[in-house]
């Protein structure tokens, strides 16, 4: 689904009531029957026995509130609007709506934040909407305003909040949270989702989001080009790559994964198992031979051997002959997990990275290696490498922002190199400026081993040829979707990383069937 920038939904309105000649109260009128309809899903009983407070700003996201106020009044609701700014500085449209609700007996009230009488009310109502800041909100509320206290106040009451457009507070272009911002239970949106609503705080301070048409023609719809999207079903479904049902092991691609250390033997087993179960054809592990007892016994499927280590059981530069002979027969390497902070390993992995022409997904102590050394990362550009940090691993790299689709899309730009930066809503960003966004998991994944999962699932799809942001993008989905069925089955609190590489079959199954 594409995710658009305020710029762009101004852009659209502007061309549909100017180019279209579509009247703006005739968008607003419908904006305002779609915030009305999701209030009155939300009501716990008969409208006449409910209640309804109405916060709305003096611009047109106001002003689709006051609509939907008025609508909901004649649907038999008991509603006050309150309006947290200035009367003369309403919208003409908004300014319309007002005096249609007022038509209705209902009046405009100004929202005062010492009127114990308006907290009360907002606090017994069933159902509260937000229509106080629409997209174009572009710096932080002032804590001490009456904007500031509206908010506040919608946070404070229990009935359900509906945020027309975007939750107050929520900057439609990164998510970021200006200052504070209105928790809603559902934002109604129009047109097109913003990336704010699909990304860091702002993806949970939007409830769940729903896009509804306005009467905005489709062409014009279409016609927006957003290099954010969001990942779904049908983007994980593509990057599968089909089987040859006469297919034989080496149809179906070789990973080479590397990694583990004394101490840390199940990161590089957990990755190596999600390549297997993921459909790779020939699967290998190099550890370090302090550490290959262990993964002989546990390994089945994969193959694992020995690679020269140091005397703390890590991996260095006494490996790298035999890693790269090795690295010649297989398709796609993936190292990191597991592998320890040491120089001398950091050296390994930045050696690998410039003399391979091989396709790396570098993870975990991998992506550690090229701090205060990024020129390892640039010297391959050109070549495909596959970054999945998570927020402390790309510190280190770089600078992360509040603005997590634009960080991590500057540096698959920059660096040449496609970059999954895990997290709520992993996001994946292609070298030429693409940004996808996930959609699935849940904080069953936020535990030691989910990411070496992760690393496995990538590698594998790539070597079975799947194009690396397919991979990427498609193995985030796929993870995360395996996370949201081992914790239906297990809880959140249980899910282990097993857990989530035993529900890969259900989640190609999934796929397969629809």
């Amino acid at each position: 689904m594409k995710l658009a920038t305020a710029a762009q939904l101004r852009a659209l309105d502007r061309a549909a009531i100017e180019t279209r000649n579509i009247p703006s109260i005739d968008l607003m009128e419908r904006a305002a029957a779609e915030v009305a309809q999701a209030a009155l899903d939300a009501l716990p009983g008969k409208p006449a026995k409910c209640r309804a407070a109405v916060f709305c700003g003096a611009g047109n996201n106001g002003g689709d509130g006051i609509g939907a106020a008025r609508l909901l009044f004649l649907m038999g609701l008991k509603v006050r609007v309150f309006l947290v700014g200035d009367y003369d500085r309403l919208t003409p449209d908004a300014m319309e709506e007002t005096a249609r609700l007022s038509e209705c007996g209902v009046e405009l009230e100004a929202f005062d934040p010492e009127d114990r009488g308006q907290a009360a009310w907002a606090r017994g109502s069933q159902v509260l909407i937000d229509a106080v800041f629409g997209v174009g909100l572009s710096r932080e509320i002032d804590p001490e305003s009456k904007f500031a206290a509206a908010v506040r106040l919608i946070n404070a009451c229990r009935g359900t909040v509906i945020a027309a457009d975007i939750a107050s507070g929520v900057s439609a272009d990164t998510g970021e949270v200006l200052g504070l911002a209105v928790r809603a239970d559902r934002t109604v949106t129009f047109s097109l989702e913003k990336i704010g609503q699909a990304v860091g705080p702002g993806a949970l301070l939007s409830g769940a989001v729903t896009v509804h048409d306005i009467g905005i023609p489709a062409d014009l719809v279409r016609g927006v080009t957003c290099p954010v999207q969001t990942v779904g079903a049908d983007f994980a479904r593509a990057a599968l790559p089909p089987r040859k049902p006469d297919g034989h092991k080496g149809d179906f691609g070789k990973v080479l994964v590397v990694g583990g250390a004394v101490g840390y033997t199940g990161a590089p087993y957990l990755t190596a198992s999600a390549a297997v179960r993921s459909g790779c054809g020939l699967v290998y592990l190099g550890v370090p031979d302090s550490i290959w007892e262990i993964e002989t016994v546990r390994c089945v499927s994969a193959m694992p051997f020995p690679l020269a280590s140091d005397w703390g059981g890590k991996l260095g530069r006494k490996a790298l002959t035999a890693l790269l002979e090795k690295l010649e027969g297989c398709d796609v390497l993936a190292i990191g997990p597991g592998l320890g902070r040491d120089e001398d390993t950091a050296r390994l992995v930045r050696e690998v990275l410039q003399k391979t022409e091989k396709p790396v997904v570098l993870d975990a102590d991998g992506i550690n290696a090229l701090e205060g050394h990024i020129d390892s990362l640039d010297s391959r550009r050109g070549r495909v490498t596959i970054l999945t940090p998570h927020d402390g691993e790309f510190s280190r790299l770089g600078t992360l922002t509040g603005d997590r689709a634009g960080t991590a899309r500057a540096f698959a730009r920059e660096h040449g190199c496609v970059l999954v930066l895990k997290g709520h809503r992993t996001i994946t960003a292609a070298p030429r400026g693409n940004v996808l966004v996930n959609t699935t998991g849940n904080s069953g994944l936020a535990k030691g081993g989910s990411g070496d999962v992760l690393t496995g699932l990538i590698a594998s799809l790539l070597a079975q040829g799947a194009s690396p942001v397919m991979a990427a993008a498609g193995g985030a989905w796929l993870h995360g979707r395996a996370g949201d069925l081992a914790a239906e089955a297990l809880t959140e609190y249980c899910v282990t990383p097993e857990d989530v590489i035993a529900a890969f079959p259900q989640v190609f199954s999934e796929l397969q069937k629809t």
